[in-house]
């Protein structure tokens, strides 16, 4: 298995913006598909955003994350990076990101995104605030 890193969490103001990296020790993540999920007190763990293929072209977004969250590939730096922007008291919690095989996607409503139950590994999470 794979064992992913996330990075670059810490405190904001509401409005502000942060940029998470997930980073494979021992491997790249080039083609893997990568999903952003977090945990907030008092609520399950939801996906904020997911992306599918190398090019970038197949993302997901969270209703509540899609318009402000864009997910991308640094093939530079090896890494999955999450960039949020226009934060809110809302997005704060624990961001992890998360990886595995034939990984499938649910569709509702409101949103597409990877789902879950398909992740295997995972990283030990970065924490986000936003408070003023």
């Amino acid at each position: 298995q794979l064992q992913l890193a996330e990075s670059g969490g810490g405190l904001a103001q509401p409005g502000e913006s942060l940029t998470l990296s997930c980073a494979a020790s021992g491997s790249v993540l080039d083609s893997f598909t990568i999903g952003w999920f977090r945990q907030t007190p008092g609520k399950q763990r939801e996906g904020v955003a997911c992306i599918v293929d190398r090019s970038g072209v197949n993302v997901m977004y969270a209703a509540t994350t899609k318009g402000r969250f864009t997910v991308s590939r640094n093939f530079a730096r090896k890494t999955v990076e999450l960039q949020m922007n226009s934060l809110k008291p809302e997005d704060t919690g624990v961001y992890y990101c998360a990886t595995g095989k034939n990984v499938r996607a649910r569709l509702t409503n409101i949103q597409s995104m990877c789902m879950e139950e398909d992740f295997t590994s995972w990283g030990q999470g970065t924490q986000v605030t936003v408070s003023s």
